[in-house]
C-alpha cells in the first residue's frame, strides 16, 4: 500500500506564498491521480487540486489562479505550488492518492497557517 507523506507547511504572511510537495512509497500500480484536500476545524476535507497521471488538472474555485498543482512521474511526487495566499487559506492540508478501483489513501497532513 502506497504512503503519502507530506512536507513543506508552515507560516506564512498573507501575500506570501508556499510549496507542498508529496511524496509516495511503494506499489503506485494502479494510481488514477493524486491529490490535495484541505480542512478546518469543523469543517469537512474538501478539494483544493487534483491531478491525473496524463497531466489534467482541477481546481476549487476559491484557489484557480493562485495554485498550481504539478507532478513528478519519475520521483512520484506531486505538488502544490500556493501563491498570493490568503489567511482563508489557512488549514491542514492533505494529500490523497485515487485508483481505478475507487480505493484511496491519504496523508497525515500539514498545517499550512496564513497570518493577516
Amino acid at each position: 500500500q502506497v504512503q503519502l507523506v507530506e512536507s513543506g507547511g508552515g507560516l506564512v504572511q498573507a501575500g506570501g506564498s508556499l510549496r507542498l510537495s508529496c511524496a509516495a512509497s511503494g506499489s503506485i500500480f494502479g494510481m488514477s491521480a493524486m491529490g490535495w484536500y484541505r480542512r478546518t476545524p469543523g469543517k469537512q476535507r474538501d478539494l483544493v487540486a487534483r491531478i491525473t497521471g496524463g497531466g489534467s488538472t482541477a481546481y476549487a474555485d476559491s484557489v484557480k489562479g493562485r495554485f498550481t498543482i504539478s507532478r513528478d512521474n519519475a520521483e512520484n511526487t506531486v505538488y502544490l505550488q500556493m501563491n498570493n495566499l490568503k489567511p482563508e487559506d489557512t488549514a491542514v492540508y492533505y494529500c490523497n492518492a485515487q485508483y481505478y478501483s475507487g480505493d484511496y489513501n491519504w496523508g497525515r497532513g500539514t498545517q499550512v497557517t496564513v497570518s493577516s
